[in-house]
C-alpha cells in the first residue's frame, strides 16, 4: 500500500465516522465539537478534565472550548466545578444524562455494524495497528499522548489493587486508573 493510499483510507474512513457523529449528535442539538467534548470528559481523569486540557486534546483554541462547554452544561449534559485547591481552575464532570446520551451515540452505528463483520482477531491486529500510527503521529507532532492512566511511564502498581502516580504522588483508584490523562507518558520500551 501507498502512503497516499494509506491517508486517503483514514481520511475516508474518519469522513465516514464523522458524517454518523454529526448526525447523531445534530439530532439531540449537538454539534461534532461538542460530542467529541462530552465523550473527552467521560474518559479524563482528575489531571485532564478542564477546559484548557479540553482544548488542548482538541486542538481546539480556549475559547472554543468554553464556547463548547457553555453548550453542554446548558443542555445538562457537563457540570462545572472550582478546583477545591485552587479556585482559579475549573473541573468539568460528565452528568448522568451526558453518560446516558454518549450510551446511546458513542461508538456510531456504523462502527459497531462495521466491526461486527470482523473477526476479533482482525479487529485486534486493525486496533494494534492503528495504535502504533497514532503514537508516530503523536511523536511526530511532539504532542502529549492523553493515554490512558495504566499505561503511563508514571502508573505504579504498589500490590493487589493500589495504584499511585509517580508524576504526583496521589494514589489512584482502579477507575481512573483506566481514565486518560493530560500528563501521560509512553512507558520506555512501548
Amino acid at each position: 500500500m501507498s502512503r497516499q493510499h494509506g491517508y486517503d483510507l483514514i481520511e475516508r474512513i474518519g469522513n465516514l465516522l464523522r458524517a454518523e457523529a454529526r448526525q447523531a449528535g445534530a439530532g439531540h442539538g449537538l454539534q461534532p465539537v461538542q460530542l467529541q467534548a462530552l465523550a473527552y470528559f467521560a474518559r479524563a481523569n482528575r489531571y485532564s478534565d478542564t477546559p484548557a486540557a479540553l482544548a488542548e486534546y482538541l486542538g481546539v483554541t480556549k475559547g472554543t472550548a468554553s464556547q463548547t462547554l457553555m453548550v453542554l452544561e446548558a443542555l445538562g449534559l457537563v457540570s462545572k466545578r472550582e478546583d477545591k485547591d485552587d479556585r482559579r481552575v475549573t473541573r468539568v464532570q460528565v452528568t448522568a444524562k451526558g453518560h446516558q446520551l454518549l450510551d446511546k451515540l458513542l461508538p456510531p452505528a456504523l462502527w459497531r455494524n462495521a466491526s461486527a463483520e470482523l473477526s476479533a482477531a482482525a479487529a485486534q491486529r486493525i486496533e494494534d495497528e492503528l495504535v502504533r500510527l497514532l503514537r508516530v503521529l503523536q511523536q511526530v507532532n511532539q504532542s502529549r499522548t492523553f493515554g490512558v492512566c495504566n499505561t503511563c511511564e508514571h502508573f505504579l502498581r504498589e500490590g493487589g489493587r493500589k495504584f499511585r502516580c509517580g508524576l504526583t504522588a496521589e494514589p489512584l483508584s482502579i477507575e481512573e486508573s483506566r481514565l486518560i490523562c493530560r500528563e501521560h507518558e509512553l512507558k520506555t520500551g512501548t
